[in-house]
């Protein structure tokens, strides 16, 4: 599993111009699935997200976690984060789970997000088209990998 994620003042995302989900002060997590993820993987990345201490404290120092800072969440499904161009320069997705495991994934990682934070996540719609807006608080923006731990 992979995630880029970034800290927002707000996100908002939208289908067919119609806003299906939105936060303000939070994080926006693009996440994306292969095919050898398992629940530990979704586990795992659920934890070091909720985990991360990247929301200032008092004294403006990155020393809070999401829900020290009261902050929300926007998750969107993304399989281009599996995007491999070893080859040519049309990017190969085969390494992404295909879409019905993919959607269980994500479902299942929505939950155990949301079960940890306390509070409903938003979402995206799984497989659509959808406009993403967002402010970058920061910017901070992290990239990581359940395979590699990084």
């Amino acid at each position: 599993m992979r995630v880029a994620l970034q800290r927002v003042s707000r996100a908002k995302v939208s289908v067919d111009e119609v806003c299906i989900g939105s936060i303000n002060n939070g994080l926006l997590v693009l996440a994306g699935f292969e095919k050898e993820d398992t629940a530990d993987d979704l586990t795992w990345m659920a934890s070091k997200i909720l985990g991360l201490r990247i929301f200032s404290d008092s004294e403006g120092k990155m020393n809070n976690d999401i829900i020290e800072a009261g902050g929300n969440i926007l998750i969107i499904s993304q399989f281009t984060l599996f995007a491999s161009y070893k080859k040519g320069n049309r990017p190969s997705f085969i390494h992404a789970a295909p879409p019905g495991e993919s959607l269980k994934m994500y479902t299942d990682f929505c939950a155990a997000v949301s079960s940890r934070l306390g509070k409903k996540v938003e979402t995206g719609q799984f497989g659509a088209n959808m406009s993403i807006e967002l402010v970058n608080d920061g910017p901070v923006t992290i990239n990581m990998d359940s395979k590699t731990k990084m």
